[in-house]
């Protein structure tokens, strides 16, 4: 016959362990609620509480002094067992609260690794060293599937619509802008139009990823079509081939600032302007830890 668990009534609390506790070393009632703080009075009651409870007497008294019971020796073991428990239970869960222990999982877009995230990341490990932190660098496609299953705890990188079930907080607006060498794209102008970079061989992301479908809507809207020369999965590979002279490459301006090959020169591009938003998403049904809550503050800060 399988015996029920006792129900939380009829397990010992914690004021009554650390009752027993002090009665048993000290073997004085005065001496032992003087260490809790505590009157006399009030740690009888709790040692006789939980004689009550476990069925046993602990201590046998006299006018004179306490006398532990062959019960209380065996009790004293699994008292003070139980208390450091509760006590590094509490600890842990304070270091935890207050970002002092945990692991943050992040999953991001290649690019974004490469260019935004470095600078966060180094910011968030100097406010908490003790959080171990582990980066899924993946493609575009991948971002949303990872933060859904829950294989990371949030994601950064750029949302094309709106996703059932993710929360998302937007922390830069971005514009896009061409890139260049001066022989493909001369003179001194700060901007260029979709009818001029129709002209040009045009290095952008493949199908799918990123920008790429702003970039089709704007130019069906200015009524051209690119010559697209070469697709890439990462922004970074479109610079470096755009400084090779194969052609613009059309990115966001923030890419730049990560540090742009040499050579190259940039243009706004206008008529109509396209702008990125770059996010940090979560699940919206799911607690974030306190690591992972820190991590948002300082991106969407």
């Amino acid at each position: 016959m399988i015996k029920t668990p006792p129900s939380l009534k009829e397990l010992p609390s914690v004021r009554q362990l650390r009752a027993f506790i002090a009665v048993y070393h000290t073997g004085n009632l005065s001496v032992a609620a003087e260490r809790l703080a505590l009157t006399q009075p009030a740690v009888t009651v709790l040692v006789r509480d939980l004689e009550t409870k476990l069925g046993v007497r602990l201590f046998d008294r006299t006018t004179r002094r306490l006398r532990r019971t062959e019960a209380a020796a065996e009790a004293i073991g699994y008292a003070e067992r139980a208390l450091a428990e509760l006590t590094a239970m509490g600890n842990t869960m304070a270091e935890f609260a207050g970002t002092r222990r945990g692991r943050l999982r992040i999953s991001v877009t290649s690019t974004v690794a490469q260019t935004l995230l470095p600078e966060k990341l180094a910011r968030f490990r100097q406010r908490h060293p003790d959080i171990k932190v582990s980066v899924d660098d993946c493609a575009p496609t991948e971002l949303v599937d990872h933060v859904l299953s829950e294989y990371s705890d949030c994601g950064v990188g750029t949302l094309e619509a709106q996703v059932p079930g993710l929360e998302e907080k937007v922390f830069l607006r971005d514009s896009v802008v061409v890139a260049g060498t001066r022989h493909d794209l001369p003179g001194e102008a700060r901007t260029i139009t979709w009818k001029q970079l129709a002209a040009l061989p045009v290095i952008t992301v493949k199908a799918g990823y990123g920008m790429r479908t702003r970039i089709e809507q704007a130019a069906a809207a200015a009524g051209v079509e690119l010559k697209l020369e070469h697709e890439v999965s990462l922004l970074t590979t479109a610079l470096a081939m755009a400084a090779a002279g194969l052609g613009v490459a059309v990115v966001p301006r923030t890419i730049l600032s990560a540090g742009a090959p040499a050579g190259l020169v940039t243009r706004a591009l206008v008529r109509p302007q396209v702008h990125r938003t770059m996010s940090v998403i979560y699940r919206k049904d799911r607690s974030l830890s306190p690591a992972a809550q820190a991590f948002v503050r300082l991106m969407a800060g």
